[in-house]
């Protein structure tokens, strides 16, 4: 059992790279130290012909890439010891997510890599630099998307297995052969709770598509001496992969509702507290997209929202659709209400009757749809000329804001109370470009994240832009810098020979707070 108070070396990728052990010894891996740009050539001796001719001028050709260099990682310190209090305990854990790219996806969507030597999209050479990556890191829980089911069976959960983790599964629906996997450090966590999220839902139109979530429930484990008078609090870690397609914002916002109910549900304690949460994934949503801004914020104005605006991919959409969001995005058979959690649902009873008393009626009265001017209406002064304000009128007759079980709903309103901000600001200020996790078509962009628990600076706005947090009970001590745009055209996209996805890793250290309950 380990202390509480961890000490690990920082991590950096400036290390050269080394293929997966190997008969007991490390060896250079050669596809990737030995990657030649096409169009070199070989002379007549065998060896690289670093020069042509071109009529009278004699030109040098391009070098061959240096991945070591072009995808340094830097790793960034965020930890100040200034707030910590004296006395005060922490347990430090790292966190890596990561869409380490299904083969069969690969196999499916071919044209996306093209730009790739077929040699380095076998998963034979994939999955060994992939292990190596995350063996590097050493992360105490691991997120990971796109896993292959057989993949998982046969290779993935023995060789992390043999490294301490303790691996769990949900395989997406259907015909899908990927899924999401969590894998924590049996000597730094215990498994309290698991649930398996599933996103189809035969009987709601809205959610007829296999992606699914998976959520733990751990337990820091603590040292006989760091224990002492302390009950750890608990953790809960969800990972996902929502749906890509650009269009579908309505299926996209419904699935990620279902995923923070079941969050809601594991991570309120018994005595009505809430415990810190880490939320991983591959949200097919970009930072500046309303996707977004709901988990950020908790709340999301859905009046009169294009489906295609939801994820802001609007570039992948091609000839984007008319939909407009409906209000409900589901119905109220899926037992989730608007502010993403679960409803008790009672089967009907025919002696059960709802009494509507003066105040229901008025309730009805007085909500949106009964405002709404009927086309026909004829037209009388004094009568029917008036419109009357729904604020006013319902203060006058003594109406406050619905209770939490309410028949009624928050007109066009998404939320969510669980208070989640992301480990990444998405803008790298040294090199004044924004960050981004996975490159497709030439396109750099940010789907993947890593969202936790913190607490909102009271005197922020959120209709003024993005919520602000400050750190509570979990701290942000340091993340693993992403990379630009420009960086990954240099490095001829993703896959690469030193990049084995079409995803970059995640990483975040956190220190939990065990003083308080």
């Amino acid at each position: 059992m380990e202390s509480a108070e961890r000490t690990t070396e920082t991590p950096t990728l400036r290390e050269e790279k080394k293929a997966p052990q190997v008969g007991g010894s490390w060896e250079e891996d050669p596809a990737v130290l030995d990657w030649k740009l096409p169009q070199d050539k070989k002379g007549g001796d065998g060896q690289q012909e670093r020069k042509w001719q071109m009529g009278d001028i004699e030109e040098t050709l391009p070098q061959p890439i240096i991945y070591h260099e072009i995808l340094w990682r830097d790793w960034q310190d965020l930890y100040n010891p200034d707030l910590v209090a004296l006395g005060e305990k922490q347990f430090d854990f790292t966190v890596l997510s990561y869409n380490i790219l299904s083969q069969d996806l690969i196999e499916q969507n071919s044209h996306l890599y093209q730009h790739c030597p077929p040699s380095i999209l076998h998963w034979d050479y994939r999955w060994p630099n992939l292990l190596q990556e995350l063996q590097h890191w050493e992360a105490d829980i691991l997120c990971l998307q796109e896993v292959q089911e057989n993949h998982y069976k046969d290779q993935i959960q023995p060789s992390l297995s043999a490294l301490g983790y303790s691996c769990h599964y949900k395989r997406r629906t259907g015909r899908k052969t990927d899924g999401c996997a969590i894998c924590f450090k049996t000597q730094r966590f215990t498994l309290l709770l698991e649930s398996h999220v599933e996103f189809f839902r035969p009987a709601v139109d809205v959610l007829n598509r296999d992606n699914v979530g998976l959520v733990l429930l751990l337990r820091p484990v603590l040292s006989e001496e760091a224990s002492e008078g302390l009950s750890p609090p608990s953790l809960c870690v969800a990972n996902t992969h929502l749906l890509y397609n650009p269009r579908r914002g309505d299926i996209k916002l419904a699935q990620l509702a279902l995923l923070l109910a079941e969050v809601d549900k594991l991570s309120s304690t018994t005595e009505g507290q809430r415990c810190p949460i880490i939320l991983c994934g591959d949200l097919n949503a970009t930072p500046n997209s309303p996707l977004y801004q709901l988990l950020h914020n908790g709340v999301l104005n859905c009046r009169g929202l294009p489906a295609w605006k939801v994820s802001g991919q609007d570039q992948y959409c091609g000839v984007p659709h008319s939909r407009i969001l409906p209000f409900p995005l589901w119905p109220d058979i899926l037992g989730v209400n608007d502010r993403c959690q679960y409803t008790a649902m009672r089967p009907p009873k025919v002696k059960d009757r709802k009494i509507y008393t003066r105040q229901r009626i008025l309730e009805f009265r007085y909500c949106e749809c009964a405002l709404q001017r009927p086309q026909n209406l004829v037209l009388i002064k004094g009568v029917t000329d008036n419109k009357p304000d729904p604020q006013a009128s319902a203060a006058q007759a003594g109406i406050f804001p619905d209770p939490p079980d309410s028949l009624l709903r928050t007109p066009h309103l998404l939320q969510h109370h669980l208070q989640l901000t992301s480990a990444y600001t998405h803008f790298l200020p040294a090199k004044d470009r924004h960050e981004v996790t996975t490159f497709p078509l030439g396109i750099g962009s940010t789907v993947d994240y890593i969202f936790y628990s913190a607490e909102p600076v009271p005197i922020c706005n959120t209709n003024q832009g993005l919520r602000f947090f400050q750190d509570s009970k979990l701290k942000l001590l340091g993340r693993l810098c992403l990379l630009t745009e420009d960086d990954l055209w240099a490095a001829q996209g993703l896959p690469n020979p030193f990049c084995c996805s079409d995803h970059l890793c995640l990483l975040a250290r956190f220190s939990l707070d065990l003083s308080t309950p």
